[in-house]
């Protein structure tokens, strides 16, 4: 039998991507398969872990039993690459962050990653130590961000957050304030931005705003996806319209 489309498209999905999400999250999933029409040999799988903004618990750890969980599932299908697309590595610090990693790995049976990790490889690649931070959060939360960080060698000299708690009003926030936002920072001529927070909707108006800017912008949500078909062996160049992080391979 001839195969037709859906039938041929469907028939082409030969690789898995999987990725855990906060429970509270609304955007990495749309961004995720959004991002993978540029792969239709992928298909992306999803687990959720209890994470909900600021508030989630434990504050300052990962529940490791929950991501192990998640991870051991996502596991059952056999993925290609597995990350957590979420940027609670910029409360925790990234000693955690690496310490997930390697249990994601273990747990799912293949190699992993995470947004915050991703961001600070790239950062690195580039020699970049000027960041800007764009989020949706309270100044509290802000600080120990620009301090994990700071930890790592890179300075804040500029951020703008939104003093919103709720994690899916972080969702709601029009793209054009991101922009605006983004523009805002911008005037402290950092090397590069961060939009760091994978509830917040940043993935679409990255290469909006480094065309305007002439800097590399790296939004979390989106930073996930690239470090999963890195992993995978997949050229992001295919995805080139999601950004510079895409498009430079």
């Amino acid at each position: 039998m001839e195969l037709r489309a859906p039938d041929a498209a469907y028939a082409g999905i030969t690789r898995a991507l999987a990725s855990i999400t906060p429970s509270g999250n609304v955007v990495v999933e749309r961004v995720t398969q959004l991002i993978l029409q540029a792969y239709p040999e992928v298909a992306g799988h999803f687990s959720r872990v209890g994470v909900v903004g600021m508030s989630d618990i434990p504050e300052n750890d990962y529940d490791w039993v929950d991501y192990g969980r998640a991870a051991t599932l996502l596991g059952h299908l056999k993925p290609d690459a597995i990350v957590w697309n979420g940027s609670k590595g910029g409360a925790v610090g990234f000693d955690k962050e690496r310490q997930l990693v390697e249990r994601l790995a273990r747990d799912a049976g293949c190699a992993a990653t995470t947004s915050s990790l991703v961001i600070d490889q790239a950062l690195r690649r580039r020699g970049i130590t000027r960041i800007g931070l764009v989020t949706p959060y309270r100044a509290p939360y802000q600080a120990v961000i620009i301090e994990t960080w700071r930890q790592q060698g890179f300075v804040c000299v500029a951020e703008r957050g939104l003093e919103i708690a709720d994690n899916l009003a972080y969702a709601a926030v029009p793209l054009d304030r991101i922009v605006a936002m983004c523009h805002g920072v911008a005037a402290a001529k950092p090397e590069a931005l961060l939009i760091y927070c994978t509830n917040f909707p940043g993935a679409p108006v990255v290469a909006i705003v480094e065309a305007a800017l002439g800097i590399p912008v790296f939004d979390a949500t989106s930073a996930a996806v690239w470090g999963g078909l890195k992993l995978m062996g997949l050229d992001t160049r295919r995805a080139a319209a999601w950004g510079r992080l895409f498009a430079e391979g």
